[in-house]
């Protein structure tokens, strides 16, 4: 798959922007353990359009996370072209245009997955990032915004026609939030569409090898998109792709990696953010790197309330099971 001058190879697998998950370390650690193309927590164009310094730290990344993409969300079309500017200005690999995110802080201002409810909005935002960079632009959106409004089969063409380079389709509607089964029929057909000629991404349920080539194989999409399932589960990228393309069952890490990697996690953690932020955001992660481990949550709960890195180090070092 290759998105502007990008090769993704074949069946890449991306890691999907989660908001206070996909920070510069988890992106870094992702890239290490095959994640092809990784992209940065969701940036709010208003904020930018206000010079809020953290939502400006959000584009920042370093060359070891590439390729990248920074994704942008708003609902106004001059703050979202300004938005596209200054994120162009970081160098990514690409440019992601957010449509699908259905936190009531976003959608219920207007953002996100609400543009599924304003078609002519979303578009002439699209045009608009398209016009103002040269970069790629892509989008990630929803099935639609109810069971009765699944209107993605239609949008998908509008917003080529528009000018992305690529589509990422969750297969849920907003409504559905993150529950449910994903429904991917309709992701199937908007790839099998003969008037669709952009890569098509599918998101949503993959939360193992099998299931990822199981995506692949009956709709056909050009890329997989992991999120929450890669929490704390960096190495679920290079286990899928050794499955779709050698089919090859990988075991499950051994507990002295799954230490090494949760450690070498916190300590970039700490480099970009400071101990103590760098501790505190990484405790959401320990979770999956130790799940089904026995008698873990008592030793989880211990880490919670360490407060440096030596501490946290020495609990997981003399783990034994």
């Amino acid at each position: 798959m290759i998105i502007g001058k990008t090769d993704l190879g074949e069946f890449p697998v991306l890691l999907a922007p989660l908001e206070d998950i996909t920070d510069s370390a988890f992106r870094n650690i992702c890239r290490l353990h095959g994640a092809d193309l990784v992209y940065t927590e969701f940036v709010s164009s208003e904020a930018l359009f206000r010079a809020a310094v953290k939502s400006s730290n959000k584009m920042l990344f370093d060359d070891t996370e590439r390729p990248l993409g920074i994704q942008i969300f708003g609902n106004s079309v001059e703050a979202m072209r300004n938005a596209a500017v200054l994120a162009e200005a970081n160098n990514p690999e690409l440019i992601d245009i957010n449509f699908g995110c259905p936190v009531r802080k976003v959608a219920m201002k207007g953002a996100g997955a609400a543009l599924l409810k304003d078609i002519p909005l979303m578009l002439s935002i699209t045009n608009a990032v398209v016009k103002a960079v040269k970069l790629p632009v892509t989008v990630k959106t929803r099935l639609g915004w109810d069971e009765d409004s699944k209107v993605i089969a239609g949008v998908a063409e509008m917003l080529q026609d528009a000018g992305i380079q690529a589509l990422t389709i969750h297969g849920r509607t907003r409504a559905q939030m993150y529950a449910g089964e994903a429904d991917w029929t309709l992701i199937g057909e908007v790839k099998n569409n003969p008037r669709i000629h952009i890569p098509v991404i599918g998101n949503g349920d993959i939360d193992s090898p099998v299931k990822a080539a199981e995506m692949f194989n009956r709709y056909g999409v050009d890329a997989i998109m992991i999120g929450r399932a890669a929490i704390g589960n960096p190495w679920i990228f290079d286990s899928t792709k050794a499955y779709i393309l050698r089919k090859e069952i990988a075991a499950l890490p051994e507990l002295n990696e799954r230490i090494q990697v949760s450690l070498q996690h916190l300590k970039l953690a700490i480099q970009k953010k400071g101990e103590y932020k760098g501790i505190i955001e990484m405790r959401k992660h320990y979770a999956g790197y130790f799940k089904g481990l026995p008698g873990f949550k008592k030793v989880r709960m211990e880490i919670l309330t360490r407060q440096s890195f030596n501490e946290i180090e020495d609990i997981l070092l003399n783990l034994v099971y």
